[in-house]
């Protein structure tokens, strides 16, 4: 059982406040500010200035076009109201067709430009995010639970995707011919074009009103949907404890709680909608009146014709649909800005120092190999504290030093610190005080830079080809040298049975592994790997009473030559280790062989008693059924 809670910095109530916000003590991943939004955008297009200008003009154009509608109406409008011939009426209605195909495949080629132009920058923002959250440390992961960044990866980014699919394109061509319009009205007479003006003061009072209150609304539904799906998470990977302690109703409870608080928010969201429509259709009303009672007075006093005035009219109408097309894009402009700034938040992270990227395993010669082995590498562990929530320390004062090749196994009762202490050593958390010092055995150099490779038992098969799953150790590992790792594990006899052997597909949708087996490639990972230290997790946990012994065995022969830390889930692990630490409490409480601790009668007898008169009872051990994954990190 792992010692680390599955969301350390989470509310221990589990508690959401009732405005969806995060619970307190949990530090979402960051949410970059609308400045650096605005900024990202930009950088993004900067590079397809081409396409962006071709796109825009290209919509200028089909807006131009499609602006002579109104002027060729009013023309048939004067022919009819002076009584002139019907033949008058023939080239104004040539030119309405002509009008319609020419806007036609004009705006068919804008919008697929621009659509092109929104397309690629969103895949390459996408491309950034996922390569900046893979390389998120799991320390900032775990404080911000898997819902935030899960919310992320989905929710924000088809939020994006459908904004620059639908929203983009036809908010470009809503303010191309709002702008235009307005610009041909002027041209059919200036009074036209002043009172086409008095719906503007309604229009910007409306926008600026709805972005107020949209702004803050969107961004708070964004947190409470990821908290509603941490808590979902939580749920569900917990069920098990959850009705062994018959908690179904408490996390029913916190269920229903974050739904509602998403809801809530998403309610107040329709009501701000509806609200804002209810001011446009004002803003509508009182311009278009405007504008019929100057055509009017106009066509008294003899200015403009009839067919001016409807033309004017017929412009200020056709602005409906542009103008509340462009300010009801705003609800997704919002919700799409919102999820942009998160997705723009994580992909600001840094990228890894150059100096650590240096050190990613690479192919190495045999006499390289060997000399690697023998150096192996010390692992100093002093004064470390460590609390996931300040007040309530894991750890207290552990002093460890784990000598070049030595194999040492950490035993203890559930919750004395075991997978903290591994998980710091290994690089994944930082200590809260103390130090972790890794140094390379025949080069005296210290530990940033050296590789330490941490297996857990929470192993994931990736979607895939068998092969390319191991090369994510060795991107560039030959077949041989797979073939090599796989029998070191003894994995290789069941791999070449498989349909098409390292090339059979395997994880989801693909041939199905065995717990055995996903552990067995985890530590084949381990080898392509090839650091100089290891830490094992319990990871041989997953295998039950028939596959421990091989799944042991392959863990042997995996830290083989390397200096290795085995959080033991089977003494027999800890018996065959060269030193066995006994932790309790968050403290190493002895340490010693495995004949020396039987010898002294103290925690680590007790165990090895229990464990031994278990065993002879049929030899069952408990299982725990759970996924794994080998995680590579650079201490």
């Amino acid at each position: 059982m792992s010692d680390s809670p599955n969301t350390p910095a989470a509310d221990p109530t589990g508690a959401a406040p009732d405005d969806g916000s995060e619970p307190a003590g949990r530090e979402l991943l960051p949410t970059a500010t609308p400045a650096r939004t605005r900024a990202a955008v930009r950088e993004l297009v900067r590079p397809r200035r081409g396409l962006t200008v071709a796109g825009f003009a290209m919509m200028i154009v089909a807006t131009a076009v499609g602006l002579l509608v109104q002027p060729l109406l009013g023309r048939i409008v004067d022919v009819v109201a002076d009584d002139r011939p019907p033949g008058d009426i023939t080239l104004p209605v040539v030119l309405l067709v002509v009008v319609a195909l020419a806007q036609g495949a004009t705006t068919a080629m804008g919008l697929s430009l621009v659509s092109r132009l929104g397309e690629t920058v969103l895949a390459h923002l996408r491309e950034r995010f996922v390569e900046k959250a893979l390389r998120l440390p799991l320390e900032q992961v775990e404080k911000a639970g898997a819902g935030d960044l899960t919310a992320r990866v989905t929710r924000d980014v088809s939020v994006v995707g459908d904004a620059v699919r639908t929203a983009l394109p036809e908010l470009a061509r809503s303010l191309l011919a709002i702008a235009l319009t307005l610009v041909a009205m002027a041209a059919l007479d200036w009074r036209f074009f002043i009172a086409a003006l008095i719906a503007v003061p309604v229009q910007a009072s409306t926008a600026r009103w709805y972005v107020r209150n949209a702004v803050p609304l969107y961004a708070r539904q964004r947190i409470a949907t990821g908290s509603q799906q941490q808590q979902l998470l939580d749920t569900i990977a917990g069920a098990g404890t959850v009705r062994a302690f018959r908690m179904e109703d408490e996390h029913t409870e916190r269920v229903t709680r974050r739904s509602s608080a998403a809801v809530e928010l998403t309610l107040r969201g329709v009501r701000l909608v509806l609200d804002f429509y209810n001011r446009l259709h004002v803003a509508e009303y009182a311009g278009l009146a405007a504008v019929l009672v100057t055509g009017f007075l106009l066509v008294r006093g003899g200015s403009v014709s009839i067919g001016t005035a409807t033309a004017a009219a017929l412009y200020f109408h056709s602005l409906f649909a542009p103008v509340n097309s462009a300010l009801v894009l705003l609800d997704d402009a919002q919700s799409a800005t919102a999820a942009l700034a998160r997705l723009v938040g994580v992909a600001d992270q840094p990228s890894p120092e150059p100096e650590k990227q240096a050190h990613a395993p690479r192919p190495r010669a045999e006499t390289e190999t060997k000399a690697a082995a023998e150096a192996g590498g010390t692992v100093t562990v002093t004064g470390i504290h460590h609390a996931y929530e300040p007040g309530r320390p894991v750890l207290h004062d552990v002093d460890l030093t784990l000598r070049a090749g030595e194999r040492v196994a950490l035993v203890g009762p559930s919750g004395a610190g075991k997978t903290t202490l591994a998980k710091l050593i290994a690089g994944v958390h930082r200590p809260t005080a103390g130090s972790v010092r890794v140094t390379t055995g025949g080069t005296g150099e210290s530990g940033d830079g050296v590789p330490v490779a941490l297996v857990t038992q929470e192993t994931h098969v990736f979607a895939g080809p068998l092969a390319d799953d191991l090369r994510l150790a060795r991107a560039d590992a030959t077949d041989d040298e797979l073939r090599t790792a796989l029998t070191s594990v003894a994995a290789l006899n069941w791999v070449e049975v498989l349909p098409e052997g390292l090339a059979t597909v395997v994880g989801e949708g693909g041939h199905r592994l065995t717990s055995a087996q996903v552990q067995q490639l985890a530590l084949a990972r381990l080898v392509l790997a090839d650091p100089p230290v290891a830490v094992l997790d319990e990871a041989t946990a997953e295998a039950g009473s028939t596959g421990a012994r091989l799944l042991e065995q392959a863990a042997d022969r995996a830290v083989d030559g390397r200096t290795a830390l085995v959080v033991a889930h089977r003494l027999t692990q800890a018996a065959t280790a060269d030193r066995i630490v006994v932790m309790d409490g968050g403290r190493i409480v002895e340490s010693g062989t495995h004949d020396e601790l039987c010898a002294a009668a103290g925690p680590y007898a007790s165990l090895w008693e229990a464990w031994s008169g278990t065993r002879t009872t049929a030899d069952q051990t408990p299982t725990h059924h759970r996924p794994d994954t080998t995680t590579l990190k650079d201490h």
